[in-house]
């Protein structure tokens, strides 16, 4: 059966002209010559290449890809030649032109329909990409889908900002999200964030489109060994050929991203995508269970015995302890117990709370300092220990981690448990009798009390050359929403808040080990996919943000309300500050940026600016009231660190 279509006046060529023109959703090579029109299936039969965009020489219609000709009326090559073109009737009417097409062919289910609904049944539920052209068939499978209300498709601007999203994804809920993009560069821009998932420890799904099998190897236009590619950054990384069983590897790299923690890797050839199949999809039902365990008895009983004779015990915790907050302080509380937080946790166990006493480290507060150093034992929980980090490994120390690679990494600790930090602060919670720990609940305030009075000294100062960083993370304090997330890219602004904003409880996403700046905006769209019911503040600086400027239109595009607070000094001012401590001359490190308030308003999202400390709490405000993606570009002193 076949239908009439109209095509819109704007499209009809003239005289000796040929065009592509969509018809129905399809695309036609619509010709005229003379008095007559043709239309032509708009693909060349050799390789694909699109008739419109050709030319009329001598009354033949030229393929623009290779040359080869057709009769622009009935698709005929030369006499001699073979491989005509399907040809469409056409009318001329005294109400437009119409070309009448076949009913479309009925949709058939594919590898890709396989796979992405694999991929459903085990919890993936946002794609994070960009469609292209080695990719085509593995798109059309997520529009299904997503048409279906199974998943979310977010096209990003540049694939590096799809693997933070999906890195930060995997941060914020322990599960995958994933990034998708075509062969060749498409794939290779995934790399950096997709690293940063690795040194994070967050569950990832990449999925790369690939070249055809038959020219995979023989240098094809974006012919790259992506398996190769990966190799390094993925725990798992596999092509998914014609005869694969292809539900099965679908299963099995989510299964290897939440088991391993890290990035699991489907390379997708492009002719497999589109090939039919009735395969069931393959479910999580007994294959995967929850990484956990309690640690042995007799770790329990050394490690509370230690616990039992300490006098000062102090709490370091990592991101690794972030599904045992309640353990940690009910524990904490039982001790008098300051807790302090490595950056990547900050917000794990509120800066409000009588025991909480912020970061430790480099992007930390004095008061945490101090109540470590006169610690007379550290309990470590899913902490890191690195050199970032400013654990002091010359105090007696208990180490609890799930993971048997941290124990004494960098260097020996006193006594370790081994097992999920909830059940391993259980258990010894449990073993605890009495203990000769002192409350230290009063240092835990006063030296808040100094601090505090220090960061307001901080937020007075003013140079006349911008606003200093405690006045920003002073005002932020006030009004950041208390169930907001908050994203942080890298530099001088990361170090800032880390020392200056009161978490409330609000976590903070960073790119913690690999420490890549470009990662905080995008991390913010990833962490809205999370947690779409939450606000959702990205901070940045200027040289972050930059390179994925283009990302707000992304958030614009999909209604994505993230509130981003920019520190703006026209500088890589972190690289300043170390070519400074190092005795060399500042060299190439300013910027020349935009108006980035104006460029808030011409991408299609709020703009706000602030030059002076007073100004601060009006834009805050504006900025948390502004529906959808808002942008407040706050001007730095740079030296107001």
């Amino acid at each position: 059966m076949a239908d009439w279509h109209r095509v819109d006046p704007a499209d009809v060529p003239a005289d000796g002209r040929v065009r592509s023109v969509t018809v129905d959703g399809r695309s036609v090579a619509l010709s005229r010559c003379g008095a007559r029109l043709g239309a032509l299936e708009n693909r060349c039969p050799h390789q694909g290449g699109p008739l419109g965009e050709g030319s009329i020489e001598k009354g033949w219609l030229r393929c623009p890809w290779h040359g080869y000709d057709y009769d622009p009326l009935t698709g005929q090559p030369p006499e001699g030649f073979g491989d005509a073109v399907t040809t469409y009737p056409v009318e001329e009417r005294p109400d437009g032109v119409f070309v009448e097409l076949p009913e479309p062919a009925a949709a058939v289910r594919t590898v890709a329909d396989v796979l992405v609904e694999t991929l459903v049944a085990w919890g993936v539920r946002h794609v994070f990409g960009m469609v292209g052209h080695s990719n085509l068939g593995f798109a059309e499978a997520l529009r299904r889908a997503e048409a279906r209300g199974e998943l979310t498709y977010v096209g990003i601007r540049h694939e590096g900002a799809a693997a933070f999203a999906a890195s930060a994804y995997g941060k914020l809920t322990g599960r995958p999200a994933a990034c998708f993009a075509i062969a060749g560069p498409g794939s290779t821009n995934l790399l950096t964030g997709l690293y940063d998932a690795k040194l994070d420890g967050a569950p990832v799904l990449a999925i790369s489109g690939q070249v055809p099998s038959k020219v995979l190897g023989r240098g094809a236009f974006q012919d790259v060994d992506l398996s190769a590619v990966f190799r390094d950054v993925a725990v798992s990384t596999t092509t998914v050929h014609s005869g694969s069983d292809h539900a099965e590897l679908a299963a099995l790299a989510v299964k290897h991203a939440l088991d391993r923690r890290g990035v699991a890797h489907l390379v997708l050839p492009d002719e497999v995508q589109v090939q039919p199949s009735d395969a069931t999809p393959a479910t999580p039902d007994g294959r995967w269970v929850r990484r956990s365990g309690p640690p042995d008895a007799a770790s329990v009983t050394a490690a509370a015995a230690l616990v039992r004779d300490a006098r000062r015990p102090v709490f370091v915790v990592g991101h690794g302890a972030r599904d045992a907050a309640a353990e940690v302080t009910a524990l904490a509380e039982r001790l008098g117990a300051p807790v302090l937080t490595t950056f990547k946790a900050k917000g794990l166990v509120p800066d409000t709370h009588p025991l909480g006493a912020g970061v430790l480290g480099r992007s930390g507060t004095p008061a945490a300092s101090w109540l470590m150093n006169e610690a007379d034992l550290l309990i470590a929980v899913g902490a890191s220990f690195s050199n970032h980090t400013g654990i002091a490994a010359y105090k007696p120390i208990l180490q609890l981690d799930d993971d048997p690679a941290a124990i004494g990494r960098f260097d020996a600790v006193t006594t370790a448990l081994l097992g999920d930090a909830r059940l391993a602060l259980g258990a010894l919670t449990a073993e605890l009798r009495e203990t000769k720990a002192e409350d230290q609940r009063p240092d835990v305030a006063a030296r808040w009390a100094i601090w505090r009075a220090e960061k307001a000294r901080r937020v007075a100062d003013d140079r006349g050359r911008g606003v200093s960083a405690a006045a920003v993370f002073d005002a932020l304090s006030r009004h950041l929403p208390e169930d907001a997330v908050v994203t942080v890219d890298v530099g001088n602004h990361a170090y800032s808040l880390g020392r200056y904003l009161e978490s409330k409880g609000q976590p903070v996403l960073m790119s913690g080990y690999l420490g890549s700046i470009g990662f905080g905006y995008p991390a913010a769209l990833g962490a809205w996919a999370a947690a779409p019911d939450r606000p959702i503040v990205a901070v940045t600086g200027d040289g972050g943000f930059g390179q994925y400027a283009t990302e707000l239109t992304t958030a614009v595009k999909y209604g994505i309300p993230v509130k981003h607070l920019l520190l703006n000094n026209n500088a890589l001012g972190k690289i300043s500050k170390e070519q400074l401590a190092g005795d060399y001359p500042v060299w190439q490190t300013s910027l020349v940026n935009p108006d980035w308030a104006a460029y808030a308003e011409l991408c299609g999202a709020t703009g706000i600016s602030v030059t002076a400390r007073d100004q601060l709490d009006e834009a805050m405000a504006a900025l948390f009231a502004a529906d959808g993606p808002a942008l407040l570009c706050v001007e730095q002193d740079a030296e107001l660190l």
